[in-house]
């Protein structure tokens, strides 16, 4: 479970590279569960945003009187923070949730809730149909959870699913679930206003909202103070980002990426998921100006043939998305780039399949998450289209997909043989208490000797790459 956990949290790391964007469960731990009267345990699935919602809710839970643990067997409230991207993640939730819920039949006081999207589109279904949690509680809805425990303990089944138009838990200051003290999340904006007609976020996360610039630059200051070294700004589309205070001045997230940059040289910053069609160029020279701002942007593409695009509703044609990266590379020769990229979307041929191919070939990225369609109940796709893709053809195409970015990775880390990189320290590597564990500017993952010196976690060091795998990048220290 390790290896999967440092795919998705803390920030875009990528061991390997998957199928899907999918995690498996992590267990928290936030303070001494012992200075609590009440012990919580809670698992996130999907996306960096349900990580930094978990956090969230860790600390409304601790003002109540909460204490996380790591094991779900002792805990008097289990959460299972959702994702709805996938079916293959619903059924994750659900086979947890018969788990929990064998448990309980030993502990009756247990409570157990669903949070995040599958709690927000399945809503009640939960509570009536499958009988397996006594909490359901969306996206928007965290602030209510204290009173729905309430609830729940009297005997009286919870749900609260109302989508906001202006919560951002600006002032919420998250509990940093399982942190390493180096990398946080920091939420910038909710929900999307894209409507992509696979995507299910603009139902399950509501429309786009962002927070006061002040607040996000406040919670970075705090960490920074704290001891981190590096924040990662999320949203569905942080690109839009744009918050216009009242008698104030207005901010859009070129501003706000150099408002954070400017806390310290020290701090790094990251940034996920951008849109193609409004990352500017303002953004992309704000990047190339400050040496703290990661060289790394995820920009995903979904598809290489302009037919299938509008058909995603994606507001970009191929060529459009080509011109978009050779503008990147411009301006940032030396930027990281990864992708999302979808096998057979309705109706796609094996025509447009090689378009996907041909994109992926001319781009070459570092990385790429990829998916074969799933179709997901209330989407546009779903109310317009005929999910017309055999499976077989989809896991052939999506297979394709992977062998391809396979070896582009390969490419673009050996490539990086006899470079010297900047890596900022994470930890000990995963395989030995020898080395360390770091990533660089462009997001790849070092790993390096200690040898000895006298270095910690959050410490900068200077590390030339001698050998790559297509994940890993291993050097020495200069």
């Amino acid at each position: 479970m390790a290896d999967i956990l440092q795919n998705i949290h803390p920030g875009l790391h990528k061991a390997d590279v998957e199928e899907t964007r999918q995690g498996e469960a992590y267990a928290p731990f936030a303070g001494d569960p012992n200075l609590f009267s009440k012990k919580f345990y809670i698992e996130s699935y999907g996306c960096q945003m349900n990580f930094s919602d978990s956090e969230i809710v860790a600390s409304i839970l601790h003002e109540e009187g909460f204490g996380a643990t790591r094991n779900f067997e002792e805990a008097d409230l289990v959460l299972l923070n959702t994702c709805s991207i996938r079916e293959k993640a619903e059924q994750t939730v659900r086979n947890r949730l018969h788990a929990f819920r064998k448990v309980k039949e030993n502990n009756p006081g247990m409570l157990i809730g669903v949070l995040g999207c599958m709690a927000e589109r399945l809503k009640a279904k939960f509570l009536e149909e499958e009988k397996l949690v006594d909490i359901v509680v969306g996206p928007d809805a965290y602030r209510s959870l204290p009173g729905l425990i309430t609830e729940a303990e009297g005997g009286q089944k919870s749900v609260n699913v109302l989508l906001s138009r202006e919560e951002t838990y600006a002032d919420i200051s998250p509990v940093r679930l399982d942190s390493n003290g180096v990398t946080a999340f920091v939420s910038i904006m909710r929900g999307c206003n894209n409507m992509c007609t696979f995507c299910v976020v603009p139902f399950t996360r509501g429309r786009e909202r962002s927070r006061d610039a002040e607040s996000i630059v406040n919670e970075c200051k705090d960490l920074f103070e704290r001891g981190f070294k590096e924040v990662t700004l999320l949203g569905q589309n942080v690109d839009s980002y744009f918050h216009s205070p009242h008698g104030g001045e207005s901010v859009d997230f070129g501003q706000l990426l150099e408002k954070v940059a400017l806390i310290s040289p020290l701090l790094r910053i990251r940034f996920s998921t951008s849109h193609p069609k409004d990352i500017t160029d303002d953004v992309l020279h704000t990047m190339a100006n400050y040496h703290n701002i990661c060289k790394y942007i995820h920009l995903p593409v979904q598809s290489g043939n302009t037919r299938i695009l509008q058909l995603m509703n994606r507001t970009y044609t191929r060529e459009w998305y080509l011109n978009k990266v050779k503008r990147i590379r411009e301006i940032m020769p030396d930027c990281g780039l990864s992708t999302d990229v979808i096998s057979g979307f309705c109706t796609e041929t094996e025509e447009d399949h090689q378009d996907t191919l041909s994109v992926m070939d001319l781009c070459r990225f570092d990385m790429a998450y990829m998916f074969s369609y799933s179709e997901r109940p209330g989407t546009l796709a779903a109310r317009r289209y005929e999910d017309d893709v055999t499976e077989e053809v989809k896991k052939r195409r999506l297979t394709e997909i992977i062998n391809l970015q396979n070896s582009h990775s390969r490419e673009s880390y050996r490539s990086d043989i006899g470079k010297t990189f900047e890596v900022l320290i994470e930890g000990n590597s995963k395989r030995s208490d020898l080395d360390w564990y770091g990533r660089n500017s462009q997001n790849k993952v070092v790993v390096f000797p200690k040898n000895g010196k006298d270095l910690k976690k959050g410490d900068y060091v200077n590390v030339t790459i001698g050998s790559a795998t297509s994940a890993t990048l291993m050097g020495e220290m200069m």
